[in-house]
């Protein structure tokens, strides 16, 4: 067999895979979602309902990346920049929710923040609530998406020089302004390549919030679970209207993570 007809069948075999496993479901979700019109569609996307799952979905993930891009910003320049005794641990720990179940996760969140724990009579006294609430829900979108963004960064800043880093610092610049003028303008586009990967995950946390959030309609239900909501309902086009946001939601970061390694790749060949 030569080397051209190798290249066919492996094309061929990788297209196919791809369209049955992955495009094909995706046009079914859309083809279904628009099935009785674009009337039915819309209204499906303004219930009461779908519109708080929806902002509760936009605050998570908006709240979940501001805080996982500052820890991993600063996990990674302590993993880069300085060697300490357990360091090793401190990546593996990183990487953990990679490697649990997100149900176990959700469990886990539960048995901290429960009715068992010691610290739910702390929390209470201050009239704080993290099982069913939207607390919970940030709190688990932030666990589960935590090694996302740091496992973009740490392997760039490991093989960047610090030369200019050292250069400042004997020059005596503040470490915040070696910062920002050296360091960050290195590392900006994996910081949001980061950041896109771990909004699509944030997104589409099914397992630890289902398991943390109490499926509280219209109070803690985010797009997925509202979207399992309405199809246990046997509401199928609702279901399918509200499943095809987090469709387009996912295409248009796959559109711009595409773009930031384009742009990636251009800036390495300069």
């Amino acid at each position: 067999m030569n080397e051209r007809m190798t290249k066919i069948i492996l094309i061929t075999i990788a297209t196919v895979f791809l369209a049955v496993m992955l495009v094909a479901p995706l046009a079914v979700v859309m083809i279904e979602a628009l099935k009785q019109g674009v009337a039915v569609y819309w209204a499906s996307l303004q219930e009461p309902y779908a519109q708080k799952a929806i902002y509760l979905t936009i605050f998570t993930v908006v709240v979940a990346i501001t805080l996982n891009s500052i820890f991993s910003i600063l996990a990674a320049w302590a993993i880069t920049k300085f060697d300490f005794k357990g360091k090793i641990v401190f990546e593996s720990l990183i990487q953990l929710p990679l490697a649990i179940s997100p149900v176990i996760i959700g469990l886990m969140l539960i048995l901290m923040y429960g009715r068992q724990s010691p610290l739910y009579t702390i929390l209470r006294d201050y009239d704080i609530s993290v099982v069913f609430s939207i607390i919970g829900v940030t709190i688990a979108v932030i666990f589960v998406t935590i090694p996302f963004i740091v496992q973009e960064l740490v392997p760039l800043m490991k093989v960047q020089s610090r030369s200019e880093e050292e250069a400042a610092t004997l020059m005596g610049a503040s470490w915040w302004t070696i910062f920002w003028n050296v360091t960050f303008p290195n590392i900006r586009f994996a910081l949001m390549y980061g950041i896109v990967l771990a909004s699509s995950r944030a997104m589409g946390e099914f397992g630890a919030v289902s398991v943390i959030s109490g499926h509280i309609r219209g109070r803690t239900n985010t797009l997925p679970l509202h979207v399992e909501l309405l199809y246990n309902e046997y509401n199928f086009t609702a279901a399918f209207a509200v499943a095809s946001v987090l469709v387009m939601a996912s295409i248009i970061l796959l559109i711009i993570r595409n773009i930031l390694e384009w742009i990636g790749e251009r800036r390495l060949q300069e």
